[in-house]
């Protein structure tokens, strides 16, 4: 894996993978306020994407330093709509405790990493209209599957810090031991290697996982309200919020995030699952 916690994607792979370069960034810094404004990203002739390097299919990199995934896909046809050239993203790798921190800093113009919209980061990020909706869901070994919540009291959960399961796990079951990590890698393999005995991820990731892993079963695919994913900006950047709006509208009703999802998770999912209970997340 060639990504670093927290650092932009600046290895020579990835870098010639999307047409980037560190000069082409050391563009002239904009005031404080004005760094992920809409005119800025135009005049700067690139968008930067907060995104995640090991939530496969979402966001990843592949054996040829190159990102991949819905999330990365759908990023891509952002940049396209919005300059002209689907290679105009400097990725910055983000994990999910510090996507807020990512947007507030100004690091990132925009966060496509399977960001949950929930009241609390409502208060201190700005979501867009929703792409795709998820719940909670646990994944165990086969041969001892958690299929009912109760059965994890005074056992150990792993979760990833600053996620959906964190938080809704630490306030609503504290007989629950949380085993938090960074990076999703190491989650699941604090899983693989029984330090765990079951983990919880959104319901999405959970079912693409489990099918790549046979040994293991998502006993439990639903917990709690389901919850939508949306891209978010900083609070307050109403211009790229609007713009956002619009497009991630129109790539719904145009059928475009259909053709994403086709191409990036029904090879993972298969023909069992039926993509609108991922991709219908209003009554258009």
């Amino acid at each position: 894996m060639i990504f670093q916690k927290s650092l932009i994607l600046t290895t020579a792979i990835l870098l010639s993978s999307v047409g980037l370069t560190a000069c082409d960034q050391a563009k002239e810094k904009p005031s404080e306020g004005e760094a992920n404004s809409l005119q800025t990203i135009k005049k700067n002739d690139v968008i930067r994407v907060g995104v995640f390097a090991d939530n496969p299919p979402f966001g990843y990199v592949d054996s040829q330093g190159k990102p991949q995934g819905f999330d990365v896909a759908l990023a891509k046809k952002v940049a396209k709509d919005l300059l002209g050239d689907e290679n105009k993203i400097e990725y910055v790798v983000t994990e999910a405790a510090n996507r807020v921190e990512f947007l507030k800093s100004d690091k990132v113009d925009v966060v496509f990493a399977s960001f949950s919209v929930t009241p609390e980061r409502k208060e201190v990020v700005d979501f867009a209209e929703p792409y795709l909706k998820a719940s909670l869901g646990i994944t165990s070994p086969k041969n001892s599957p958690i299929t009912d919540i109760q059965q994890l009291e005074n056992r150990t959960l792993i979760v990833n810090k600053g996620s959906s399961s964190d938080s809704y796990f630490s306030k609503n079951y504290p007989k629950v031991k949380l085993l938090k990590f960074e990076q999703n890698t190491d989650a699941f393999n604090a899983l693989k290697d029984g330090r765990g005995d079951a983990i919880s991820q959104d319901s999405t990731y959970a079912l693409a996982w489990a099918a790549e892993n046979p040994e293991f079963v998502v006993g439990i695919p639903q917990i709690g309200n389901e919850d939508f994913i949306a891209p978010a900006v900083k609070k307050g950047n109403t211009e790229l919020l609007n713009w956002l709006n619009t497009e991630i509208k129109q790539l719904r009703t145009s059928g475009e995030i259909q053709n994403i999802y086709n191409q990036t998770l029904k090879p993972i999912y298969g023909d069992k699952v039926d993509s609108q209970i991922f991709l219908k997340v209003s009554d258009e």
